[in-house]
């Protein structure tokens, strides 16, 4: 399989948004498929070979619980056959709080596909779950869309997925403690040990974006020692991740509220690593309106 080929396999819970995953990427030039049978995941290889020579080969299917239960249970070994012809799929896998699915199918009185008269939603969200915890465990990337609405999750579904270069891709991103932690993150740093800019009133209603904020952090030693210390660890092993042939690294910065500390911090080290990894590197402030 030449180089241009490129195998996305979107799986997720219902509702975690894995169709509008599937759009965006074909918006950007994909062709997909949605709910493709996992027994039919073999012949992708063969589709692709067939493609003239020299065409930007760039597929992305979905696969969901609505999959015979004994075809998910053979998820991995259909894995190693498109491996064995030479493909190189990323296994993409969406989430959610049970919460958030929950308000979702409220707010759109959509029918979940495991829901049956006796059953609750709640449940059939569980039963979703154990259903493609098998497909979980194989994803190079889990993204946890709780607290992302739909412009936002188009936008990252862009950076990380249609704009990253070959190689390991580098998501760091700040959040918030009070927000919940990012269940995709690789690495999480907690600094809500450093100096708070929300306790002075001047600086309260602004950002880690903001000039005032930066000069008010980068005064603090603690700071500028956490900052280098964040920096060294990953330096150290992000190399251990590349020969591992990861495709994906979530580094997660987070304070209490996800804006002024984690935010400053996360630019600082996507400049770093930006200036030696380039494009490769991509950031994403949670709490922010920006995304």
């Amino acid at each position: 399989m030449d180089k241009h080929a490129h195998l996305y396999i979107i799986s997720g819970l219902s509702g975690s948004g894995k169709t509008v995953a599937l759009h965006t990427l074909e918006d950007a030039g994909f062709y997909c498929i949605d709910n493709l049978p996992i027994s039919m995941l073999s012949h992708l290889g063969d589709y692709l070979q067939r493609l003239p020579a020299g065409t930007r080969r760039q597929l992305a299917v979905g696969v969901d619980a609505r999959s015979q239960p004994e075809d998910l249970q053979h998820f991995g070994s259909s894995l190693d056959s498109l491996r064995a012809q030479g493909l190189e799929p990323s296994v993409i896998f969406f989430t959610a709080q049970e919460a958030t699915l929950i308000r979702r199918f409220s707010e759109t009185r959509r029918r979940h596909p495991l829901s049956q008269s006796g059953i609750s939603l709640a449940e059939a969200i569980r039963q979703e779950w154990e259903r493609l915890s098998v497909i979980q465990g194989e994803a190079d990337l889990v993204i946890d869309t709780s607290t992302t609405n739909v412009h936002q999750l188009r936008d990252l579904v862009r950076r990380r997925l249609t704009e990253s270069p070959p190689g390991l891709s580098i998501l760091v991103q700040s959040f918030g403690y009070k927000h919940g932690i990012p269940v995709d993150a690789d690495f999480v740093f907690d600094v809500r040990c450093l100096p708070n800019p929300h306790w002075e009133p001047g600086l309260r209603q602004l950002t880690g974006l903001d000039a005032e904020v930066v000069a008010y952090l980068e005064q603090s030693a603690d700071v500028r020692l956490m900052g280098t210390q964040i920096k060294d660890f990953l330096e150290q092993w992000i190399p251990a991740f590349e020969r591992e042939n990861r495709s994906y690294l979530t580094v997660a910065i987070g304070c209490t509220g996800g804006q002024h500390r984690s935010v400053y911090l996360t630019e600082r080290l996507g400049a770093h690593f930006r200036r030696h990894l380039g494009e490769q590197v991509k950031l994403r402030h949670r709490e922010l309106p920006c995304g």
